[in-house]
């Protein structure tokens, strides 16, 4: 078996999500060829031939894939599709829009957002917001997966780096235009793969509150930030710091909750950290079922006091 994996980076560096998708590649036993769709990308495409496990880096480099619109990148997928059993993205932003374009253009199934891997066909995948976990088997000739990186560790570097290819590109299909982006810049971790997370709910009040008790914390811990889907609706934090099955998929090693009551929607982003602690004044609030620690206390009188202690 053959797998491709389309990987996702930004101006600098590989995303780690494109790593953990690496090593779910990996546990499908076959030679792993990773697709570098972008333009000027030969320092992306020489970081990703150091992971351990990939076999060879496929560069398609073209003005064309300078931002990465799916509706340009689906039919260099379809066109390389066929030569590979699997084709594989991280269940991102990035992998959501593109995989399933890909799924139509080829006229097969995928599978989205799997969080473990059985054997070549046949994998889990989370459903009702993650209180049930599905087997799922798919018999298609070409298998499309779109994997969370919170069920998988990141794959290191190896010892070796493997071929870099160039390939033909398919150029711009003129059906979307690149308008601009707006990119928020941060010295804290990503939100997607930090150790430490932070996350505030809607009882924090106000925008500047949120700012004034969270970022203080979060800078101490050298944690990032994230919110309910409450918190954002509010206009408290923006969009890219949503936790939750709308938002961001975290499993860090400590999440914080602050004033999260724990809608389920919410607990599907962040059930599987390592160790939750959380700060309601509501003893019977739903995150208590999910914690590890609970303190129930006025949150915007023990905030500072443990901003001040660390």
């Amino acid at each position: 078996m053959s797998i491709l994996l389309i990987a996702e980076f930004d101006q600098n560096a590989l995303k780690p999500a494109s790593r953990s998708a690496v090593t779910a590649a990996s546990q499908i036993s076959g030679e792993i060829d990773v697709l570098v769709a972008g333009h000027n990308v030969a320092a992306i495409a020489e970081q990703v031939a150091k992971i351990k496990g990939v076999t060879r880096v496929l560069v398609a480099d073209d003005v064309a894939f300078a931002k990465p619109l799916a509706e340009n990148l689906a039919p260099l997928v379809q066109n390389i599709a066929s030569k590979y059993s699997h084709v594989i993205s991280a269940a991102s932003s990035f992998g959501k829009n593109l995989l399933p374009r890909v799924a139509a253009l080829l006229d097969v199934d995928m599978v989205s957002e799997v969080t473990k891997i059985i054997d070549a066909e046949t994998y889990v995948r989370p459903l009702y917001a993650g209180n049930l976990n599905a087997t799922v088997k798919t018999a298609e000739a070409i298998k499309l997966l779109t994997i969370r990186p919170t069920g998988f560790v990141a794959a290191q570097d190896g010892d070796q780096s493997a071929p870099i290819e160039n390939i033909s590109a398919t150029g711009d299909k003129a059906l979307s235009r690149f308008v601009n982006e707006q990119i928020q810049t941060s010295e804290r971790p990503e939100l997607a793969t930090a150790r430490i997370v932070v996350t505030g709910g809607r009882s924090l009040g106000s925008a500047e509150k949120f700012d004034a008790l969270m970022t203080p914390l979060a800078n101490k811990l050298g944690a990032a930030i994230g919110a309910t889907r409450a918190a954002v609706d509010a206009g408290f934090a923006p969009n890219e710091w949503q936790v939750g099955q709308t938002g961001t998929v975290v499993a860090p090693e400590v999440y914080v909750a602050i004033g999260v009551s724990g809608a389920a929607q919410h607990i599907a982003g962040m059930k599987e950290s390592r160790l939750v602690i959380a700060i309601n004044q509501d003893p019977d609030a739903q995150i208590f079922q999910w914690s590890d620690y609970g303190l129930v206390a006025d949150l915007f009188d023990a905030l500072p006091k443990i901003s001040a202690a660390l």
